[in-house]
């Protein structure tokens, strides 16, 4: 029997969510089906139907997407699976591209997700848009560099407080960093606020901090800790979920904060940015253990609007021949023409169109995706052979044109 993809319209999700776990080896139980069921979109549900069984699934999350400049509309994608049974048939393939031109119908100009595998979504093209760094740095090495003394406070808090005075804290560092993405009164609940026992995996419940400086809230940290001990003492680990700030006097804090926590030995934090300030306020970097790894992937589905979307730099005009065999309305030769740009101190002002003049650059939907939050520059994807400079000059152009203030993060894994 043909496989049929279509949307998915059972109002029972669980053959759903069953299908998405068992593709990844994983149930999700009842425990778990409350969260799924309010963290999902009804009307953004797409299945691969093999007769009367599920046997693929895809979804996506209504997303503002904080791009340079401003914001956009974006296609969270997620909860996407194929049963082991089911494996290269090409179910994989027909989901991305109904998926995408339903997104496209929408309106909405990029999709981004997370990959379980790096090597999977490139072929749909989606292109690495932002890093994603971890650390696990030992208790006896976050001594600051500076002696200075503390600011502000920190005080722990219940959830509760913690769904009240966080959320305002997150929109002001949402509106400056390109990468992270609007969350739902739901989202803050499912994703940050609530405290599952099947979600702790061996830790202890989630402790709550929020930093104030003369009583306005200015940064939060969320955190559990591991505990340990032998005969030796404490090897507990204390595993940061999230710890951000609006100011860059709360990051510093929240992390004195964090490192300054009694019976811990270890601290460990993923998620995090790849500029970490922490490599500059330490008196021992090295011993942060920065590690680093692929992000969030973004893919443009109507390139030209996505282009015209974002801020520039610099004033200026550049001509791409783009590759796009996956999303074909995306391929040929595009005519950037920005007007001021942040060299300026004005607004820059973005056309995009179709041209017949000669390309200045060569590349593909999926590599041009790399360049779009600033994650990576053109003269980058030249070294690793994924750029092609046809007129002399064009990659040093593009790069001031699409330069950024600071590095692409997302902090929200969907």
């Amino acid at each position: 029997m043909a496989i049929e993809i279509r949307p998915y319209t059972d109002p029972d999700l669980r053959p759903f969510a069953w299908t998405e776990g068992a593709a990844s080896g994983y149930v999700v139980g009842p425990e778990s089906l409350d969260r799924y069921e309010r963290f999902v979109e009804r009307d953004r549900l797409l299945c691969a139907m093999d007769g009367g069984a599920v046997v693929g699934t895809t979804a996506a999350i209504s997303y503002q997407l904080t791009i340079p400049g401003g914001t956009i509309p974006a296609a969270g994608v997620t909860a996407v699976g194929v049963l082991p049974s089911h494996r290269r048939e090409g179910i994989l393939r027909g989901m991305m591209r109904r998926q995408l031109a339903d997104v496209r119908a929408r309106g909405e100009s990029v999709a981004i997700l997370w990959a379980s595998e790096g090597a999977i979504y490139p072929h749909f093209g989606y292109g690495l848009a932002t890093l994603d760094a971890t650390f696990d740095i030992e208790r006896t090495w976050t001594a600051f560099r500076d002696a200075a003394p503390p600011e502000g406070r920190v005080r722990l808090i219940d959830a509760g407080e913690a769904a009240i005075t966080w959320p305002p804290v997150y929109e002001q560092i949402l509106t400056r960093v390109p990468g992270l993405v609007s969350r739902s009164p739901d989202q803050w609940d499912i994703l940050v606020i609530s405290d599952p026992e099947h979600k702790r995996r061996g830790a202890g419940p989630k402790f709550f901090a929020l930093y104030e400086q003369d009583g306005n809230p200015e940064g939060y940290a969320c955190y559990r800790i591991q505990e340990e001990w032998d005969e030796r003492g404490p090897k507990s680990v204390l595993r940061v979920a999230e710890a951000t700030g609006a100011t860059d006097r709360a990051v510093r804090e929240l992390w004195r904060f964090l490192f300054g926590i009694d019976l811990i030995h270890t601290i460990h934090a993923g998620r995090q940015p790849v500029d970490h300030p922490l490599l500059l306020l330490l008196a021992h970097p090295r011993r942060l253990g920065l590690t680093m790894g692929d992000g969030l992937w973004l893919r443009l589905v109507e390139l030209p609007a996505a282009l015209a979307a974002r801020s520039y730099a610099a004033m200026g005009s550049l001509v791409l021949e783009v590759r796009d065999a996956f999303c074909p309305w995306n391929a040929g030769r595009w005519r950037l023409e920005v007007d001021g740009g942040t060299e300026s101190g004005e607004p820059s002002r973005a056309d995009v169109g179709r041209t017949d003049a000669d390309a200045d650059l060569s590349v593909d939907a999926t590599d041009l995706a790399s360049t779009y939050l600033g994650a990576f520059t053109f003269a980058q994807l030249a070294r690793a052979g994924r750029a092609r400079e046809e007129r002399p000059g064009a990659i040093a152009r593009a790069d001031r044109l699409f330069a950024t203030e600071r590095r692409p993060w997302c902090l929200d894994q969907f």
